[in-house]
């Protein structure tokens, strides 16, 4: 009897190196930047598809899990401030910390164990995260308070100043030559936390949650503006207000990093956090020069301090060879030479076990975590 096919489900591809399943992800993954009015007709245009088709296999890949999540992405550094933390726990601690930082803390998202190929400055901090504290409380007594549960020897919080890459592609990335990057340097934006009303903060949360297979539509809005109680037209005129005022990230489809798909694929095998320190006043421009490489997902200026040998630039790749990841960062590195940057001391650290999920950035979401640990809000305020 032969095995099922799991590159099908209920006769539509699931298989993302299907031809159209591809043309639609190299668009869906990370090319619909802002406020889509409409989400599924923008990708069908411009995968030159079908709408119904692109709907079809949308529907069908994100029932069969092989894309896991479909949203619209907030940029949460403009709505809460976070940091990247590199947490140094014990070895017979780094699962119960791990996990408890996936499934008990919903300021964690990024939850990734990390190692380097040599003994080198941090190689000990081998549990990292993305941490995001709502606007009002602490991002340095809520690190704490987590560094005392999972039981964390020391943790280095590093906030980013600036943002240069944000965009997880990995089927356009597929087969992209070492080096490939736009002709003008990447644009940098630079962290604030912007304040909101009742009413952005209400349509934000529409907005943001995942859709699920049943919920895709042509008119994938209207729902969510219901629920809001706001008509469609507000509904898009306060989406496009946060849009303009750099709140909005991307309408996007996700793909399992690591994991091994529910087709059988598995989309990416490496992924490297690049570490690089550059003379300080050269932060930006940097950045803007690793920002321009295509194959890089996030970069960002952030300060690793002594810990990490005062690396202030870092940014993350994935890939299915780790050879060819290190011939990108190779070429970067060339690149930032040939631009004048010298780089006093660079390292990869390499991700291995990760969960992702959405950092929770509400600040009623927060205060009622707060109660559910026995914990009094107040004393986790600024």
């Amino acid at each position: 009897m032969s095995s099922p096919d799991r590159s099908v489900s209920d006769g539509v591809p699931i298989d993302t190196t299907d031809p159209i399943n591809a043309r639609i992800l190299a668009v869906s993954e990370d090319r619909l930047q802002g406020y889509p009015r409409d989400p599924i007709g923008e990708i069908a245009r411009l995968a030159d598809l079908p709408t119904g088709v692109v709907l079809e296999r949308l529907q069908a890949m994100l029932a069969a899990g092989v894309i896991r999540r479909i949203r619209q992405t907030l940029l949460a550094t403009s709505l809460a401030e976070g940091a990247l933390c590199a947490w140094q726990v014990p070895t017979e601690r780094l699962d119960s910390a791990f996990e408890h930082l996936f499934q008990n803390d919903p300021f964690s998202g990024h939850v990734v164990l990390r190692s380097t190929d040599a003994a080198t400055p941090g190689s000990n901090y081998k549990l990292w995260t993305t941490l995001k504290v709502p606007q009002g409380y602490s991002l340095e007594k809520h690190a704490a308070f987590l560094a005392r549960t999972i039981g964390a020897e020391h943790h280095r919080l590093m906030p980013a100043k600036m943002l240069f890459a944000l965009g997880v592609g990995h089927v356009r990335r597929r087969g992209m030559e070492p080096g490939a990057r736009a002709d003008e340097p990447a644009e940098s934006l630079a962290v604030q936390v912007t304040q909101l009303n009742d009413t952005e903060w209400k349509v934000l949360t529409a907005l943001k949650r995942e859709f699920t297979s049943q919920e895709l539509s042509v008119d994938l809005w209207a729902g969510r503006a219901q629920e809001t109680g706001l008509g469609i037209e507000e509904f898009h005129a306060v989406a496009e207000e946060l849009n303009r005022r750099k709140v909005i990230g991307r309408f996007s489809t996700f793909l399992e990093h690591v994991k091994t798909l529910a087709s059988g694929e598995r989309v990416t095998k490496f992924n490297a956090l690049f570490h690089w320190a550059v003379p300080p006043g050269l932060e930006e421009a940097a950045g803007r020069e690793l920002g321009r490489h295509f194959i890089m997902t996030h970069a960002y200026w952030r300060e690793g301090g002594p810990e990490f040998r005062n690396v202030n630039i870092m940014g993350v790749a994935h890939g299915t060879d780790k050879a060819m990841v290190l011939a990108h960062k190779a070429a970067i590195d060339l690149h930032l030479t040939e631009a004048g940057i010298p780089v006093g001391y660079t390292n990869v650290f390499w991700g291995g076990r990760s969960e992702i999920k959405p950092s929770e950035i509400s600040p009623v979401a927060y205060r009622d975590w707060c109660r559910s640990v026995g914990i009094d809000p107040q004393t986790m305020a600024e």
